[in-house]
This record gives structure tokens, C-alpha cells and sequence, in this order.
């Protein structure tokens, strides 16, 4: 196309990663640096998501069914405030947290891969760095304490997480 620039668009997670990828496509014309694919998504208006094939042969596509037990039913994530309620309590939650918990709490007594919940949080595909994700996980149950709920999140070693009762 003659007279139109091309447009890049860097995704990078942390104000690091997008600080860098800056120096990176200085020389370009114009580029677009966001923190997710849903906020790229968002800014060209493009809907939906796009079908995403599996990353290895052996990742499963869906959560894998864990205990019969599922987490108690007094826990929600209210996505319209941001925020998880127990009981008559809340505790407010950064977009991570949310898509993370919402994650878990809609699919009770089943674990969540590092794969699945990296394609569905944060938008791209797990490379092996688990930092990213044990940092919400961190938080998550220190919010989940100050609530003194009933619920903790569940590490499955090698596989994911799951939400169950304490």
C-alpha cells in the first residue's frame, strides 16, 4: 500500500518489557505498544476472539477435571465493579486478578493450566516463565485472606491451579 505506514504493534506484559520493546521499534515509522492482546484487539475494534491452535500436542484445550469439591458458593467476582465478594465483604481486583479469578471461580473443582490460563489472562502463549503468573497467584491469596474467605488457590504441581475450599 503506497502512502501508508505500516503500522507495529508490540505487546509487552510490564512497564519494563514495554520500555524496551520502545527502544526496540524506535526507528519504525509508527508502532503501538500495549499491555495485552484484548487491549490491541480493543484499539483496532476488532471483536471476538480469534481461534488459537494448541501450543504442544499434550496441552490440554480445556481445564482438567480436578476434586469433586468445589469452592464455596458465598465467593464471586463481580466483573462489572472489579471485585471479589465474600459474603459481605470485598476486596477490589486489577484486571489480572480479575480474568485470573474468573477463570477459576467460573469452573469450580477443576485445574487450570499454566497454558489455559495464559491464553485466557493474559491473552498469549505460556513460554515457561511461571513469574508472571505466580505474582497474581501471590496476591489473589493474600486478598483472599484479607477476606477471610473460605477458599485458597491450589497449586497442581506441573499443571496449573485450581480454587478449592480451605
Amino acid at each position: 500500500m503506497r502512502g501508508v505506514a505500516p503500522l507495529v504493534i508490540g505487546i509487552a506484559s510490564s512497564p519494563a518489557e514495554r520500555r524496551r520493546l520502545a527502544r526496540l521499534l524506535g526507528g519504525t515509522e509508527a508502532f503501538l505498544i500495549v499491555s495485552s492482546v484484548a487491549q490491541a484487539r480493543t484499539f483496532l475494534g476488532v471483536a471476538g476472539t480469534p481461534p488459537v491452535a494448541p501450543t504442544a500436542p499434550t496441552a490440554p484445550a480445556r481445564p482438567v477435571a480436578g476434586p469433586a469439591t468445589p469452592p464455596p458458593a458465598d465467593l464471586s467476582v463481580d466483573s462489572d465493579r472489579r471485585v471479589l465478594r465474600w459474603l459481605d465483604r470485598e476486596v477490589e481486583l486489577t484486571r489480572l486478578e480479575h480474568d485470573f479469578l474468573r477463570c477459576l471461580v467460573g469452573a469450580p473443582g477443576q485445574v487450570w493450566t499454566y497454558e489455559r490460563l495464559h491464553l485466557e489472562v493474559w491473552g498469549n502463549v505460556h513460554l515457561g516463565r511461571g513469574s508472571d503468573m505466580h505474582s497474581v497467584v501471590r496476591r489473589v491469596r493474600h486478598k483472599l485472606a484479607r477476606l477471610d474467605a473460605s477458599a485458597s488457590i491450589h497449586a497442581v504441581r506441573g499443571v496449573g491451579f485450581r480454587l478449592a475450599p480451605v
